[in-house]
């Protein structure tokens, strides 16, 4: 028989090659450390002076860029603790489009301040129920901070975007704030539908064309679609627009057909009711008052040829969504077959000119009075991880404006609200008994990890602003912040520096919650993982896209 152990207590129970991790130092150490590594990556990256990361995905495709949301998204991360993380940072992505770094950053740091707190010996769950509390005096304390007057705002004025756009611009692209909010909030207000809060972000679209620089980007109201038209027609003015889902050609029938012909005139004739039936269907599309045929599919050569000869301008868009772009831009309602269109079914557009923007052909679809629905963003760089990353900060523009249109409050930024939620928190916990007080003082100093961070990140010595900040806001200044270009503490509401509200509010909402739930976790069990291939790797011979 052997002297083989027989296994026994959780092993006897769980399959071999399982993994049982459990108390403190295993899991919730362990848990919270891998918490912590995640943010320092995205730490760095934090507010205008924040450095670039350079992530190359497993596809080898390249990004630099400081926009945590696409770091996160990048680097697989495998650890399932610091994945809550991730989903947060997500989460924030999704409600709000601008913050994700601040999730994942503040989280990261009240998980340090707990594994000092679980080092001296609290227990996890007094330190979740003193999170809990403290989250709940903060969003109270935010609720305060915000500038008075600033609920209602004119969504369609300039000045008032820009102010509100710019802080979350700048944190991406430190310099080129103005030129990017100007074009930004231009867009916006153009697709602004009467209703502000049915906003739709799909509308402002962005073309990356590469060369020129950051100041010879312009907004384009309508489309530009990259690529050229099928025809000799290059431009067109006030036309009427028909669009056929299914292409531009002669179908072939559904049925096999076998056709019998008896002498050499039936042949003849037989090529010719081909071509006059297209010529017929063309005819009647050119009849309706249609100038421009836009197609999804391929576009014939013989119906090419009689487009061409009623001087119909062919524009071939073979992506879906782009077409339903299209069909929103101009009005017009995508007709599955070629077939004649009814008067109701044709848009309409300004102008459709194929033009060249730095060595690319793109066809520019203008549409200035018709109802403004889509707007462009023609942005200009020198390469493209540049123009990815512009794309993002326009994104998060974009976004923050949608944010704004629901809900439009204010805080001052420049770390000046953080350092001001610290200090009350601090006060709060003076007055709470039991154990949840240190807790909660170490929610209160988790807040300086911005003003630190964004000090560090300008290369300022971040003690002194922290205690400059701190001494300001006792003698009751509440709006003095960081000044980072030069690097001193000023009141911001002078500089206009702006924070939205809804995007504190969520980004410390979800941080606490990713921390608490981390902090829940006692032990982790995993099972052995199953044989086979990996799930992830993409199967043999495909390309990236």
């Amino acid at each position: 028989m052997g002297f083989s152990m027989q296994p026994y207590g959780i092993q006897s129970m769980l399959k071999e090659g399982h993994k049982h991790l459990s108390g403190l130092d295993e899991a919730v150490l362990k848990n919270i450390d891998a918490c912590k590594q995640l943010s320092t990556i995205t730490r760095t990256s934090l507010g205008p002076n924040g450095m670039n990361k350079m992530v190359i995905n497993h596809l080898d495709k390249l990004f630099v860029t400081n926009d945590a949301a696409t770091i996160v998204n990048e680097l697989e991360v495998q650890h399932p603790a610091a994945k809550i993380l991730v989903l947060a940072g997500k989460a924030q992505q999704e409600e709000i489009g601008d913050g994700a770094n601040l999730t994942i950053s503040f989280a990261g740091e009240i998980l340090q301040n707990a594994d000092e707190l679980i080092r001296m010996g609290l227990h996890p769950s007094e330190i979740i129920s003193g999170y809990n509390k403290s989250i709940n005096k903060a969003i109270e304390i935010l609720g305060e901070l915000v500038e008075p007057g600033s609920e209602n705002m004119d969504v369609r004025n300039k000045e008032q975007v820009t102010c509100r756009t710019k802080a979350a611009v700048a944190s991406k692209q430190f310099g080129q704030e103005d030129v990017l909010c100007n074009l930004i909030s231009e867009a916006c207000i153009q697709v602004c539908p009467k209703n502000p809060a049915n906003f739709n972000v799909d509308n402002v679209r962005v073309a990356k064309l590469v060369g020129g620089g950051l100041n010879n980007s312009s907004i384009v109201h309508g489309m530009v679609l990259k690529g050229d038209t099928v025809g000799t027609m290059k431009r067109v003015e006030k036309a009427k627009v028909a669009v056929f889902v299914g292409g531009v050609d002669t179908s072939a029938t559904e049925t096999k057909g076998t056709v019998l012909i008896h002498s050499a005139e039936q042949l003849e004739n037989y090529a010719k009711t081909e071509e006059a039936k297209v010529e017929e269907l063309i005819k009647a599309v050119a009849d309706s008052g249609a100038k421009v045929i836009v197609s999804g599919a391929a576009v014939g050569e013989m119906a090419l040829h009689f487009c061409e000869r009623y001087k119909l301008m062919v524009l071939k868009i073979s992506s879906k969504f782009e077409l339903r772009r299209f069909c929103r831009t101009t009005g017009s309602v995508a007709i599955l077959k070629l077939s004649p269109p009814s008067p109701d079914d044709l848009g309409y557009v300004d102008s459709i000119s194929v033009e060249e923007i730095g060595g690319t052909r793109v066809t520019v679809v203008r549409n200035e009075e018709g109802g403004n629905s889509v707007c462009t963003v023609v942005l200009r760089g020198s390469t493209d991880s540049i123009l990815d990353d512009l794309e993002r900060a326009v994104d998060d523009g974009v976004n923050t404006y949608k944010a704004m249109c629901r809900d439009s409050r204010i805080v001052p930024g420049g770390a000046a609200t953080e350092i001001e939620l610290a200090k009350r928190l601090k006060e709060f916990s003076f007055k709470e008994t039991g154990l949840d007080q240190y807790a909660i003082a170490k929610f209160a100093e988790s807040f300086e990890m911005i003003p630190k961070t964004l000090a560090e990140n300008a290369g300022l010595n971040a003690m002194e602003i922290i205690s400059s900040l701190y001494a300001d806001h006792a003698s009751g200044n509440t709006k003095v912040g960081i000044d980072l270009v030069e690097g001193v503490c000023k009141d911001v509401s002078t500089l206009n520096i702006w924070d939205l509200y809804v995007t504190k509010f969520f980004a410390l909402k979800y941080a606490a919650d990713a921390a608490c739930t981390v902090l829940r976790v006692d032990q982790i069990i995993m099972s052995k993982p199953a044989g086979g291939p990996r799930r992830d790797a993409a199967p043999g011979g495909m390309d990236e896209d």
